[in-house]
């Protein structure tokens, strides 16, 4: 049970009821509990859900890279939602099961995302120059902002929706 009152879906603004409709539409989102705690604030809420939605549908990262991404920051994160939620079908079980920045299943591409979200996940001030040179073989620099970004709002999300219990039990 979430530790904020929660608002229902019918009171929701309708802007924000029109972002969370297209977030659960679109496998952005795959629980509105969260955002029924955030419509405290459903100008934030709004533009968190604007944001998730820029790199969801309008992202330059590939869906399967992102959702790798996601599930690794979740297992730092232990949020239960994160956990369970699947945003891609384009990774498997068994890729879950392996998931590592060390595991040969992966492309170089997606082991290189991936050690950069357990870094950032566990271990920021070990991000330096060889980790951005890494990322610089595979990725633009577009590529990299969006890929630190969308690592801020999965470890941000997590720990929220965790420290909230904003979760379906």
């Amino acid at each position: 049970m979430a530790l904020l009152p929660m608002i229902p879906l019918a009171d929701f603004p309708p802007a924000l009821a029109q972002a969370v409709e297209r977030g659960v539409q679109t496998r952005m989102l795959s629980s509105t509990l969260p955002i029924q705690v955030w419509a405290h604030r459903p100008a934030l809420a709004q533009a968190w859900l604007a944001t998730l939605d820029q790199m969801h549908i309008h992202g330059i990262l590939d869906a399967r890279l992102r959702e790798l991404v996601r599930l690794r920051i979740s297992a730092f994160t232990t949020c239960r939602a994160c956990q369970v939620a699947r945003k891609s079908g384009e990774v498997s079980e068994t890729d879950i099961a392996c998931l590592s920045s060390e595991d040969a299943r992966f492309s170089a591409t997606e082991r290189a995302a991936l050690r950069y979200a357990e870094l950032f996940a566990s271990d920021p001030l070990s991000i330096d120059e060889t980790i951005f040179a890494e990322l610089a073989l595979y990725f633009t620099t577009p590529e990299v902002v969006e890929l630190n970004m969308f690592c801020a709002l999965m470890l941000a999300g997590g720990r929220m929706t965790q420290a909230q219990r904003a979760y379906e039990a």
